[in-house]
């Protein structure tokens, strides 16, 4: 098995048998409230036992979601040989995740994803055990999503209208086969920044930038002081909590560039009479505060990018970002040492999996707030041509690291297993 066991009492003894010798597989849902016709959330329990001893195994699991566990647990435990025969051990695993969140984000704006590649990957991080799919749905470069309130901001900000979109009957397909395989939908919609996209379908949506005292004819950031912007936000994001069923939002809120807002007298103004001074990330905090006002009257969760915080306490990114976060009380999702877009030769692999999640100067309390983490695999050079070969088997690294426990770092022994994974994978 690869990033599965997080503990096993081994072989209750050494006899390897034809699976033949199984006559069935039993499954039980121990709790009455299984979630079976709802969507897994970041509580949800995970937990699984697999007991393998012909001619019954049985599988016992508190929800669905860790019933999936199992059976992907379950086929692993089929080995084969040389000569194509079947084996499996008897065995007993009492296995769950050591972290709630295990996601992998995936970048469809620089590069359109069609579904059938998004549906292929959703299939993989089910065989890995990655609970989330974070999709980053829109960006600076085009807006795929097809939005039933606003249609004209893909009809103007996609590609292309019609072959480059994803439809609310796409949207529904992803969210459903992901549902299916225990994994949750989380949509990123990135403002104030990377919003060149929304602009082109949306009247007045982004800054007008100026050159000395006339506009320049170009566009920066959304535009954070018109009543409109958050009329349409209000409406824009109604929508997305009614689509997207799972509990949070990502909001984005990252690298947003001040010169437009900068050179824009009607910003400059509204500066002055906020008394925020020459300080552009206090408006920058201004709208996203009332950003985050709008997604929780809708009832949602948010996620934002660290920035965010950072511009709202005035800390500098550092090796301390994951202390001063969780000193803070937010709760925390890593991400930066696993960004898959980075790619080096040989078995780069490695350093992913070396990574340790709560190696950080904090009390038990402040490392209890890290959830998890995310793969990254942002689109500026990938497309559905090499985002499986790139994003896979590397990011079997960061699931078992996100899955299994703490103590699990043998390199040998995971490059044995991963090996193995990988024609899984494959074949």
């Amino acid at each position: 098995m690869f990033g599965s066991a997080k503990k096993q009492w081994g072989s209750k003894n050494n006899r390897r048998s034809d699976p033949s010798d199984l006559t069935e597989l039993q499954v039980w849902i121990t709790s009455p409230d299984s979630e079976c016709d709802g969507y897994p959330s970041v509580t949800s329990d995970e937990s699984y036992e697999l007991t393998v001893n012909q001619p019954v195994a049985v599988l016992k699991a508190p929800t669905v979601w860790g019933a999936l566990h199992g059976l992907e647990t379950f086929s692993q435990l089929v080995s084969e040989d040389e000569y194509g025969a079947k084996s499996i051990n008897a065995t007993i695993i009492n296995d769950f995740p050591r972290f709630q969140h295990r996601g992998i984000l995936l970048d469809s704006s620089r590069h359109f994803l069609p579904i059938k590649v998004i549906l292929s990957n959703l299939e993989t991080m089910a065989m890995n055990k990655i609970n989330v799919f974070h999709w980053h749905i829109v960006d600076e470069q085009s807006f795929p999503y097809l939005s039933r309130t606003f249609p004209q901001l893909s009809e103007q900000g996609a590609y292309h209208p019609y072959t480059h979109v994803y439809t609310p009957a796409d949207v529904k397909m992803v969210i459903e086969f992901a549902r299916l395989r225990g994994i949750r939908v989380v949509p990123e919609f990135d403002t104030p920044g990377h919003t060149q996209s929304w602009g082109k379908g949306q009247k007045d949506l982004l800054t007008p930038c100026y050159s000395g005292s006339k506009p320049s004819g170009s566009f920066g950031p959304v535009n954070p002081i018109l009543n409109t912007t958050y009329d349409f936000m209000a409406k824009f994001f109604t929508e997305i909590s009614t689509v997207f069923p799972d509990g949070y939002i990502h909001l984005g809120g990252d690298e947003v560039d001040f010169t437009c807002w900068k050179s824009n007298p009607d910003i400059q103004k509204f500066m002055e009479q906020q008394h925020f001074g020459e300080d552009y990330s206090k408006l920058e905090s201004f709208y996203i505060q009332k950003l985050l006002d709008i997604v929780a009257s809708t009832k949602k969760g948010y996620l934002v990018w660290q920035e965010v915080f950072d511009n709202a306490h005035e800390f500098d990114l550092s090796d301390k970002e994951m202390s001063n976060v969780t000193a803070a009380g937010y709760t925390t999702i890593l991400s930066a040492p696993w960004y898959l877009d980075y790619i080096s030769y040989g078995q780069d692999w490695q350093k992913y999996y070396k990574v340790e999640p709560l190696n950080f100067e904090g009390t038990d309390e402040q490392k209890k707030l890290v959830i998890g983490g995310e793969a990254c695999l942002w689109g500026e050079y990938v497309d559905a041509t090499n985002l499986t070969p790139r994003l896979w088997p590397r990011a079997s690294a960061v699931a078992e690291r996100l899955w299994s426990a703490k103590n699990v770092t043998d390199i040998d022994d995971a490059f044995n297993r991963l090996s193995l994974h990988r024609c899984r994978m494959v074949e």
